[in-house]
């Protein structure tokens, strides 16, 4: 420090902080080779706390208001340095302010997502963020064990650190609250009182006061999200067949969007071209012409519904399925199976034909062949001479 620094050091005899920022936690009060007038005035405004550290120790504290320094007013300071007769002579000290302010709107969220497993969707990955707030509550505490010596500490080189033991305890509350996923949103202030049971003990080890953890939002990767949407669109329209139909129809909407463009009128008509793929499959036997030359070999079978899987059906003379309804209707639109097809289900005793099921008697059709003889037990009937 220069001459005049010093030479003005020796005539400041006021002691304060005036706080022109809005995130520094601690300030030390700067004068040249520490030293303090004895009979200054020290001066801690509202959501202050004045230290005194000595050699490293802490000595006096002091809360709002204006003080003159003298000895009584410093017994501590006075009996570390010793004197005996009192000081007329500026003392070295090093004097802290510390702020006692709320810091608000502190925000956190997760870097990467948190594995959990939900009791209906199973492992999912999910993201937390949200916001908390901090004030000093120990001056002497923060200081000594967060400060150390540095001039000036800021909220930010504490909230990292904050953060990062935020999140670590917010994945922990999460896994074990064992809230379905779809029940999170209703939940956001239970988990903020968990957090604030959880971590506020460990913020209060720094001197610092955790208040108002707030959850504003838990989601899905955006990827998850869109398939989580799709499933909630399917089960508003409630089947399979009918989404596809919603899907061409959309299709049909969007290529209309531009009826004068080439691309539009492509798009119009691919789309036509998938609403007549999910028309009725009744309409698409309707619509296939005779066949001319021996019929192509059976498409493979449709996987089986274990629910549904009840029809066996004769084609080309070979037993196939069991099959569920969108299986025989996969097969009545390949021009394979008609109303005459022999089939036969559980509980029937022999083989119909498929338009004399109750379910099927839409089907057109000439009156069926003799049937054949009784099933055995617990199965499907032998097939019947050609």
């Amino acid at each position: 420090m220069s001459f005049f620094s010093k030479l003005a050091g020796e005539f400041i005899d006021i002691v304060e902080w005036t706080d022109d920022s809005s995130d520094t936690l601690v300030y030390r009060f700067e004068r040249y080779d520490n030293e303090i007038k004895y009979g200054a005035q020290l001066v801690v405004r509202e959501t202050q706390h004045a230290l005194f550290v000595n050699e490293g120790k802490l000595a006096d504290d002091f809360g709002p208001g204006m003080y003159t320094l003298e000895t009584k007013n410093i017994p501590i300071l006075s009996t570390l340095r010793g004197w005996k007769y009192g000081f007329s002579s500026p003392f070295k000290a090093e004097v802290y302010f510390v702020s006692m302010r709320t810091f608000t709107n502190i925000k956190w969220g997760t870097r990467n997502p948190i594995m959990l497993r939900d009791p209906e969707f199973g492992p999912v990955r999910l993201r937390g963020f949200g916001s908390f707030s901090l004030r000093v509550i120990d001056p002497k505490k923060l200081v000594m064990a967060v400060v150390g010596t540095e001039g000036r500490f800021t909220l930010e080189e504490i909230t990292e650190q904050l953060k990062s033991l935020f999140l670590t305890r917010f994945a922990d509350t999460l896994a074990e609250s064992h809230i379905p996923l779809l029940d999170l949103s209703t939940k956001y202030d239970d988990l903020g009182v968990i957090l604030q049971n959880k971590i506020g003990p460990e913020f209060q080890e720094y001197g610092l006061d955790l208040l108002k953890p707030l959850v504003e939002n838990i989601s899905l990767p955006e990827e998850v999200e869109k398939v989580l949407d799709k499933r909630t669109s399917m089960g508003m329209i409630g089947d399979l067949g009918a989404f596809n139909r919603f899907q061409a129809a959309v299709s049909i909407e969007k290529a209309a969007e531009n009826p004068g463009q080439a691309g539009g009128m492509m798009g119009m008509g691919i789309g036509m071209a998938m609403g007549q793929q999910f028309t009725s499959p009744w309409a698409q036997a309707a619509q296939q012409p005779p066949a001319v030359a021996a019929p192509p070999p059976p498409p493979p079978p449709p996987p089986p519904v274990a629910a549904q899987a009840q029809y066996h059906l004769v084609i080309q003379g070979q037993q196939q399925g069991p099959y569920d309804t969108a299986g025989v209707r996969q097969w009545i639109a390949s021009g394979q199976v008609s109303g005459q097809t022999l089939a036969w289900k559980p509980g029937m005793a022999q083989w119909m034909a498929l338009q004399q099921f109750p379910e099927w008697t839409t089907l057109a059709g000439t009156t069926p062949p003799p049937p054949p003889p009784p099933p055995p037990v617990g199965g499907p009937p032998p097939l019947p001479n050609p």
